[in-house]
């Protein structure tokens, strides 16, 4: 049996946001600790946040940023789900975001239908989230889609089919997608085990190598590079 990952790599280019933006108009972004200009901006709000990435892309020339897989982050210090003494700080992000404009439509990366969905409210939360199911060659595994807009669940329900590309949901404002600057959190799950509607996002590294493993590179996907 071939590893998802050579699965999802031998699988033509696909997008996860508004299909007329060309590619050549992404741009990478690095919101790791060793920006330098990201320390010293000292971001504190979704706004300051959204001021910087707007500014990033119009410097860029760009249309969307994106990046951060198996990134360590220190802007998850601000919430207690990442950050409190009881627990292993959790700081390095294991999917891949895409930043833009708010409303901007999400798309289904591949043929599936829908597993799960639910609003993950709270500081630094997803927000609204979706979840697909797809197979490939006979293997099962799952998409998610964190950070949407609350109109982006209202109708939906599980089982639902969407084709490669078709339209599944919004990206949300920062009033409702865990008070972050607009964009999508796209992951590939392997085993999801019973989460419903949620699966961790950010890891801590005692756990890496774990979710490297359950949770590829989705860039496999989209081949963005």
């Amino acid at each position: 049996m071939k590893p998802l990952s050579s699965i999802l790599n031998a699988l033509p280019p696909t997008k996860v946001i508004d299909a007329e933006i060309n590619i050549s108009d992404y741009a990478p972004l690095n919101l790791s600790a060793s920006n330098q200009e990201l320390v010293d901006a000292k971001l504190e709000t979704s706004e300051d946040f959204e001021k910087y990435i707007f500014n990033y892309l119009r410097e860029n020339s760009a249309k969307v940023a994106f990046g951060g897989y198996i990134e360590g982050r220190f802007l998850y210090q601000r919430s207690s789900i990442f950050y409190n003494e009881s627990k292993p700080e959790r700081n390095i992000h294991i999917g891949l975001d895409l930043w833009t404009d708010a409303g901007t439509d999400v798309l289904a990366a591949l043929d599936g239908k829908v597993h799960s969905f639910k609003n993950n409210e709270g500081l630094g939360d997803y927000g609204p989230t979706i979840i697909l199911e797809h197979n490939v060659e006979n293997e099962k595994f799952y998409t998610l889609y964190g950070h949407l807009s609350l109109e982006s669940i209202e109708n939906l329900n599980v089982g639902d089919h969407f084709k490669k590309g078709e339209t599944i949901a919004t990206l949300g404002e920062s009033s409702v997608n865990g008070d972050y600057a607009p964009h999508v959190h796209f992951q590939i799950i392997h085993n999801i085990e019973n989460y419903w509607g949620d699966y961790p996002g950010v890891c801590n590294a005692k756990d890496l190598n774990f979710y490297i493993e359950n949770c590829p590179d989705p860039n496999l996907l989209l081949k963005i590079t």
